[in-house]
Formats: structure tokens, sequence, C-alpha cells
């Protein structure tokens, strides 16, 4: 008989605790061992129960969610997904919780008379399943447990990774998914401030958290960091980050200036912003000098982007199992055999470095 996923439920809310765990225990590979109505109780609850997974609400009486997080990533660490209001103020407490060690966030906004609560359902269930099922999570997570509120970007047994051959790289096109603000974090503030080519960035989020990720990341590195507006001209330099719900074009123009579209088409794309139609549109302007990089995420978005920069004979780095939270548009770009350079976390942005 197979384990089942074991998960337990933080939140005052009665309404939301039952909310998730009918979502939840509607896949017969996932039950629910526990549900606690406070930080503390939940706390005490994942120390007992050791669960495979927590939803972990963050406004909560007694002991607040990052209070929570902290302690729990302290002495029990384990995978934890932070429930989050979609707000410019619940944005700024998640992108901290992620910073602390959650591995990502679902919306506070899920009730069945939401009329997109079959999609939140489906993600969620395969949001959980790709984290658990990730071999390396144990050891992601003690290593989180050691880089909580440090700089620090030192990883177990990381192998020396490849470099890249310098060609005139003329912009880096970066996508990441599950696990990416944590990771982001460690990657570019040590990005170096002598980097005199635009990066291009989907993070796939939700309005709100896009620029909120953007502001924490600007006030980490010397380099500037902005969420990405529509027409704005694209400076060398400069890191954009694609807004939630939107998609992030480059388009130059006849007089040689590229500038940023924002869109929200196409609109039938899995994710919005999508790593495909970021990449594609970076390639057709900078060619085979646009520099790939795919790092942790559930799916394949990003895959086809890179065939074509690949198709023109332009090189990618893709971030190794290891080292991912969950590893699935890496695996896609590796199993494909885009990945010029498969690398650890805490070697990419050593390897951008010298590449550009």
């Amino acid at each position: 008989m197979i384990r089942k996923i074991t998960a337990v439920i933080v939140d005052d809310s009665a309404f939301m605790r039952k909310s998730i765990s009918i979502m939840l225990e509607s896949d017969p590979d996932i039950k629910v061992v526990g549900q606690a109505k406070d930080g503390f109780e939940g706390y005490e609850m994942v120390k007992s129960l050791k669960p495979d997974i927590v939803t972990l609400d963050i406004e909560m009486p007694r002991m607040d969610g990052i209070t929570a997080l902290k302690k729990i990533m302290s002495d029990c660490p384990t995978s934890v997904l932070m429930v989050s209001s979609l707000t410019t103020e619940g944005a700024d407490v998640t992108i901290k919780a992620l910073e602390y060690g959650a591995v990502d966030f679902i919306p506070k906004e899920l009730s069945y008379i939401n009329v997109n609560i079959i999609k939140i359902k489906e993600e969620l269930i395969n949001k959980i399943k790709e984290i658990v099922k990730q071999k390396a999570v144990k050891e992601r997570l003690r290593r989180i447990q050691r880089l909580s509120g440090s700089n620090s970007t030192t990883f177990a047994k990381a192998p020396v990774a490849s470099e890249l051959p310098r060609i005139g790289y003329k912009a880096v096109a970066l996508g990441i998914s599950t696990g990416g603000p944590f990771s982001l974090q460690k990657v570019i503030p040590l990005l170096s401030n002598k980097m005199n080519i635009p990066v291009f960035i989907v993070q796939h989020m939700p309005p709100k958290f896009t620029k909120s990720l953007a502001d924490r990341l600007n006030g980490m590195t010397e380099l500037e960091v902005k969420e990405a507006e529509g027409e704005e001209i694209v400076r060398n330099g400069v890191i954009y980050i694609a807004p939630g719900g939107f998609h992030m074009t480059a388009q130059k123009s006849t007089l040689g200036i590229t500038k940023i579209q924002i869109s929200k088409e196409p609109s039938t794309t899995l994710h919005r912003p999508c790593v495909d139609v970021m990449i594609s549109s970076i390639v057709d302007v900078y060619g085979k000098y646009t520099l790939g990089v795919i790092m942790t995420g559930m799916g394949k978005d990003g895959l086809e982007g890179i065939r074509k920069l690949k198709d023109l004979g332009g090189y990618c780095i893709a971030q190794d199992e290891e080292s991912c939270v969950v590893y699935g548009m890496p695996k896609a770009i590796t199993d494909a055999g885009f990945a010029d350079v498969s690398a650890p976390l805490e070697k990419i942005p050593e390897i951008i470095n010298r590449a550009v």
C-alpha cells in the first residue's frame, strides 16, 4: 500500500480549514492529519505529527504565521505553503515568508462560490504532490534551516559547474516558478554590478506579488530591479520582472530602440506571465546572444522558448535537481538536451557573471 501524503492545515478560520481540507482530501493520495486554529497550536502539531506538507495562514491570534514558520523551520523543517491574501500587504508579508523558508503560497480568497475553484483545487493538489515527491526536499529544508536569515549560500555536495563560452551576450532571460522567490534572493544579489546587459525574469506569481518581489530584490543588489512597465525603453544593467497577470515581451522598433510590452495576450497560456512567451520575444530581439536560465519550478514552461534559442545556437543554464524546490522546469530543459550547464543554485550567479 502506497503511503498517503500527510497534511496539517493551520488557519484561524474554520471555513478555511474546512475548505482546504475538502480540497486536499478529494484526492485519494492526500490525508489531512491535523487542523490547528493558530500558529502556536500549528507549530506543536507539526512537531508531533511530522506531516509532509503544511498550509499556514499569516494573520492568526496567539502566534502569527511568520512566527510559526520561523519556529517550524528552526525546530522541525517541513514544506510549508502560506495562505496569502491577494493584497499589497499580503504580498509583502508573503515575500518575507518565502524568504524564511516557505516553498510557495496559495490564495486566501478561495471558496466554493469562486468560479475558479476547480482550477485552484487542481493547482493546489498538483503543487503539493510535486513538492512532496521531490527526493531532495528534506535536504533542501535542512539547507533552508541553515540559510534562513543569512546571506550565506553554502550548499552540501554541490558539483562544480562548467563555464559557458563568452559570445558577447546581449540579454539574460530567466524563467522560474515554485521556490522562486527564495532562490532569486540567493542569485540576484550576487550578480555583478558591472553587468551591462538587461535581465528579463518571469516568476509565476499573481498581481501585487511581483511588485513586492521586485522591491525586495531591488533592496538587496546594486543593480536596479523593477517590475516591468509597458512601453518603457530597455536599459542595460536593469533587471525586469514580469508583472503578475500579464505577459512581458520585448520589441525592437525600426529606429533600433527596444521597448517592453505588457499584455494579457496570448490568453491561452497556462501561466500569465509565461516563460515561453517572454523568452521567445527576447530571442526575437537578441537572437543567439540571449543567455537562457531556467530554475526551480513545476511543469515545463520555458521549454519551447529555450528550444527556439537553441535552434539559433544559443546557450542555457538549468538549475540542478539537488538544489531545486521542484525539479520540473529545469528537468524538461535537461531531458531535452538543451542544458549547456546544469548547476546548483549557488553556482548560477558565478556562471552568469563569468559569461556576460
